[in-house]
């Protein structure tokens, strides 16, 4: 199949996900086109089967905000024309969906092709962004005119379905991991770098929105370090970071977090770790707890969302209340002081990894694409 997929090229799971799944495609010999304003951050390998399409967008002294969403539809256009693609496959519904479905409009009027679009709901596009009434309803409309629509998790489909009146199935198809990279791997010197006194490490990944409530990381992290010596790795970057830093100093826990910025090899800093923190607000799904769990890390959670669909309670970590970071700590405390409970959490979230292998996931969109295509010749 000749697969064009849209995507936002950042570092969050959206872009993550259509990436990743993109590249696995291209090995499985389907040809994928990107089509976003910027290359895919994971976007970091040569195949002859994967071709990007930059979305350029014109300035003029008339317009205050240049006009993305036209942009990106004569891009789709030019690319279903020039490509001969079978399938459009948008991420997130804002506005890759609505530009999706404006640019099928154009190429049946221009010529008579009907070209399917799925569409896939990642999270705040439905949670958070697609819920304000300037946006709404251009999601309900776009979600409902795609030809296939899919969520990521079971608890995103719910919301889906709350918010707005979507007439059309949603087949939930997680994401998944790429086993093959994240897999635990012992790096010595650099957990010596990190922890010289054999201090136990606490991870968290995230673009430092106030979504994830990285506040809530810190604060657990001065409890846990009460009772036993430790060391925070804060990955990432976003609008955040700067408050967090003046945070840690408030609470004078700087000198054992560590912001290390964006990270490409992330799997080697999770190999290193002992706990992977994650108390998001809202978390459709949770994709950097999965790949915390494929390197054997437990993972200590708020229980929102798609979350505890992923980070099973009292198995593969322990999940708590949104904004109760005593509560993150206490539990953290109960790993960290018992090595063997957490050897046995470690194993289990491995095992749970397992269930969602790139492998496993991939030939569901596989079997999707072909359903939605042959409900669309017909």
């Amino acid at each position: 199949m000749k697969i064009g997929i849209i995507c936002y090229p950042t570092y969050g799971g959206s872009g993550v996900v259509a990436t990743e799944l993109g590249k696995a495609l291209a090995k499985n010999g389907h040809q994928i086109h990107f089509i976003s304003y910027r290359q895919p951050a994971r976007l970091d390998t040569f195949s002859d089967n994967i071709f990007y399409h930059e979305v350029s967008v014109a300035e003029y002294p008339l317009f205050e905000y240049p006009p993305y969403e036209s942009a990106l539809t004569s891009t789709i256009v030019d690319v279903i024309e020039y490509e001969g693609l079978d399938l459009i496959h948008a991420h997130y519904a804002i506005p890759h969906a609505a530009s999706a479905f404006m640019a099928k409009q154009i190429v049946e009027k221009q010529s008579n092709k009907k070209l399917p679009i799925i569409t896939t709901l990642h999270g705040t596009d439905i949670t958070l962004v697609g819920k304000n009434k300037m946006y709404a309803p251009v999601v309900e409309f776009s979600i409902n005119e795609s030809d296939g629509i899919s969520s990521v998790s079971e608890s995103l489909k719910k919301d889906t379905l709350d918010y707005f009146n979507i007439k059309k199935e949603i087949k939930v198809i997680p994401n998944f991991v790429d086993l093959e990279r994240f897999q635990h791997n012992e790096n010595k010197a650099l957990k010596l770098s990190i922890a010289p006194n054999n201090e136990s490490i606490l991870i968290h990944v995230s673009n430092f929105r106030k979504v994830k409530r990285v506040q809530d990381v810190i604060k657990m992290f001065k409890e846990v370090r009460k009772n036993i010596s430790s060391k925070l790795l804060l990955v990432g970057d976003g609008p955040e970071r700067s408050n967090m830093e003046q945070l840690c100093r408030e609470l004078d826990t700087c000198n054992d977090i560590k912001f290390m910025g964006k990270q490409e090899a992330i799997e080697n800093l999770l190999s290193i770790s002992d706990i992977f923190v994650l108390p998001s607000e809202t978390e459709s799904f949770g994709l950097s707890a999965l790949e915390a769990m494929a390197c054997k890390v437990p993972v200590i959670s708020s229980n929102t969302g798609g979350i505890p669909e992923i980070n099973i309670d009292g198995e593969t970590g322990f999940t708590s209340d949104v904004g109760d970071y005593k509560s993150l700590a206490e539990n953290t405390l109960k790993l960290l002081n018992n090595k063997k409970l957490q050897q046995t959490f470690s194993e289990q979230a491995y095992e749970q990894a397992l269930r969602f292998d790139l492998k496993k996931i991939m030939p569901l969109y596989e079997a999707f694409y072909r359903d939605i295509i042959n409900k669309t010749s017909i």
